[in-house]
């Protein structure tokens, strides 16, 4: 079963009306969402459905499992509102986009450089590199080329690539087209000024770890 992801339909929108699909115990499915379940390394809304708080969001296949408290009182056939944190939605699609842009220059400007692991927080955002000389004395250059894309307030375009398998990317055109089924800006000036700063995260491994200037 596949739930309407209005995440994905309105990214800035903080509440929806919905009605729940079925219950099993804690966990809740809903008819549509804009509750973002962690995925590709970004995490999880926070929020509530039905003024009951999310304990965890979980993605299965195309539907999302909602887990509240054990004494939750929702059915199916309920209506309910979604409801999310939108201050920390918000920093999570800017850290999104500046971890994404960060990583598709390191890519093009060094070849060599495989991605291994990601993650984006409300604080931070983190790529890891398998990479075998220190990524150091190339950060300024990586730095300055990312945020003139972000200092030229391009629009970004975000769609689906394949919609019956839910599949999606952003894009900013003629730069880059990249899979991600994230949160996604309208425009890359929102994210703001960024800082990256290296760390060592054992041998022939490289982490950049990427801040923003102001909330």
């Amino acid at each position: 079963m596949s739930v309407l992801k209005q995440f994905w339909v309105d990214p800035y929108q903080t509440e929806l009306h919905t009605t729940v699909a079925h219950v099993d115990g804690s966990r809740v499915w809903l008819d549509a969402t804009l509750f973002y379940a962690f995925s590709g390394g970004q995490e999880s809304d926070s929020g509530s459905i039905g003024g009951r708080p999310v304990l965890r969001a979980e993605k299965q296949d195309q539907d999302i499992a909602y887990t509240l408290a054990d004494d939750h009182g929702l059915g199916a056939g309920d209506a309910v509102t979604v409801a999310i944190d939108w201050p920390r939605r918000y920093r999570l699609m800017r850290l999104h986009f500046a971890a994404e842009l960060v990583l598709e220059t390191i890519c093009r400007e060094l070849p060599d450089a495989e991605k291994i692991g990601a993650h984006i927080a409300e604080d931070k955002a983190r790529i890891d590199f398998a990479l075998a000389r220190p990524i150091t004395p190339l950060l300024p250059a990586i730095a300055a080329k990312v945020q003139a894309l972000i200092d030229a307030d391009l629009a970004i375009v975000s769609a689906y690539s394949d919609e019956a398998n839910q599949r999606r990317y952003w894009e900013l055109p003629g730069l880059y087209r990249v899979p991600c089924g994230g949160t996604h800006l309208r425009r890359s000036g929102e994210v703001g000024e960024l800082r990256l700063k290296r760390k060592n995260v054992g041998q022939g491994k490289e982490r950049v770890e990427i801040t923003l200037a102001r909330p």
